[in-house]
């Protein structure tokens, strides 16, 4: 096989190659790391690149495969990569900013470290912008990370680092994270498939500035490699006080289940968002459309729900802010400006701002449980816009109206409160060929459904054949 196919290939095919000695884990490595090599540079997805590590770690794979005592796990010498949020034993972890610019863990996250257990292979860390702030990814560290299909365009954030490698072919796996839709938003712009798991199900340590809206999970090219990820990340961790106990499924077995019979509500705006671009709605409208070839009951729905943005952003960008103030007297000049404007709004808050947030946001929560009751899931666009340019943090405009900083992402971030499953998959392209995904959100802990609806669309109409054009 030509060594840049191996780069293309689905992590669920590559380890089973692999357990059956019909691939070499060394040969696989080498090639992830020419492409990065060649790629990387023209996108900036890695920021921090284990090279060497990898290729020990590949080779010590290779001979497990010759021992019959050893007991290979279902990750076995796949490649993948952790975004920078996420820290990781011994390697550098900067948190996106120069504040930590010379920051090295002692330990692995959980998901990192459960993914090493279930045999993956640590490529090295991939770009954010600083704690997270943007759905975008650029800088004052590492500078702008460029989207796969175009490269004036952004891949998306604050997982934008993950979704690029991914989109190009830079490792099957990844670990991104999700407070506002920083899972689900750079799937979106990439083209690729992103999954915000139920808050709890796989752990977050340690804690993030935002941590009750804090999620972390898997960004593929398949679902399939995301329900690989889910069996192996999923599950208490005395680390997270609000993990959960992962439920007693086999999320990859789950997907031969189809969705015949279910019900899913279609909403283009929620009932508060303000504009979508005309050709994002149009893809999203058909490809929930499509769901009815599958044997799902599709209605459109008209919510009406309420804005809980104010909520949202007084618990995100409040728990930044406290996480941030002390380094805005001597250090100013090392924090973005647009986030450093965010912290001193929010240093100018009244003291129950934050809590009466909290009362609003639980109110907030009876919206999508009174959808759940009827419907077993929940279609929208995941983004109201295509990738915008480079180098903004938030798109100035969408279709000509202009909009505010968060106008464009009205379907992510609700669910960050709530805590539901939420998926990202590609469902179409704009007369730019800039990718659009629809979003896909269940009931808490029915993670395996919206697995399940993501994958009959998959087959449907997939996606994981294109690939951008990079050499």
């Amino acid at each position: 096989m030509p060594s840049d196919d191996l780069c293309w290939m689905p992590a669920a095919e590559m380890a089973a190659a692999i357990r059956k000695k019909k691939l070499s884990p060394v040969e696989v490595m080498r090639a992830v790391l020419a492409r990065i090599e060649r790629v990387n540079p023209t996108l900036n997805a890695f920021v921090t690149l284990t090279a060497d590590q990898a290729m020990k770690d590949a080779r010590a794979a290779e001979r497990a495969l010759a021992k019959k005592s050893v007991t290979l796990g279902p990750l076995h010498g796949v490649p993948f990569s952790t975004k920078d949020l996420v820290i990781t034993k011994g390697i550098r972890t900067t948190f996106g900013t120069r504040l930590y610019a010379d920051n090295v863990p002692t330990e692995d996250a959980p998901m990192v470290e459960r993914l090493r257990a279930a045999g993956a292979i640590q490529l090295g860390k991939t770009n954010t912008p600083a704690f997270g702030w943007i759905g975008a990814t650029h800088n004052l560290l590492f500078g702008i990370t460029r989207n796969p299909w175009n490269l004036d365009r952004t891949p998306g954030g604050s997982s934008g680092g993950a979704s690029a490698a991914v989109a190009a072919g830079l490792g099957p796996l990844a670990i991104g994270t999700d407070g506002g839709g920083s899972i689900r938003i750079p799937a979106s712009c990439a083209g690729i498939f992103g999954l915000k798991p139920t808050f709890g199900l796989i752990p977050v340590y340690p804690f993030s500035a935002a941590w009750s809206l804090s999620h972390i999970g898997p960004m593929t090219r398949t679902v399939t490699d995301a329900a690989l990820m889910m069996n192996a990340a999923a599950g208490l961790d005395e680390r997270d006080s609000f993990s959960a106990p992962a439920p007693r499924v086999d999320y990859v077995k789950a997907l031969r289940k189809g969705i015949k019979g279910l019900r899913a509500a279609w909403s283009s705006n929620l009932g508060f968002g303000r504009i979508v671009d005309p050709e994002v709605r149009a893809s999203c409208e058909k490809a929930a459309r499509r769901f009815r070839e599958l044997g799902c009951r599709v209605e459109e729905v008209d919510l009406g729900w309420p804005s809980p943005k104010d909520a949202w952003e007084a618990i995100f960008c409040g728990g930044i802010a406290a996480r941030l103030a002390p380094s805005l007297g001597e250090r100013r000049a090392d924090i973005d400006a647009g986030l450093a404007a965010i912290i001193d709004g929010a240093l100018t808050w009244g003291p129950t701002r934050y809590v009466q947030a909290w009362f609003d946001r639980l109110a907030w929560n009876e919206h999508p449980r009174r959808l759940f009751e009827k419907y077993d899931l929940l279609l929208t666009p995941t983004i109201a816009c295509p990738p915008f340019k480079v180098g903004l943090d938030n798109p100035t405009e969408i279709a000509g109206t202009p909009v505010e900083p968060y106008d464009w992402i009205p379907f992510t971030f609700p669910f960050n409160m709530t805590g539901h499953p939420g998926a990202s998959v590609p469902c179409g392209v704009t007369g730019d060929k800039l990718p659009v995904g629809l979003q896909i959100v269940g009931r808490r802990f029915e993670d395996a459904a919206v697995l399940r609806a993501a994958a009959a669309f998959e087959q449907l109409q997939p996606w994981a054949h294109a690939k951008p054009s990079l050499e």
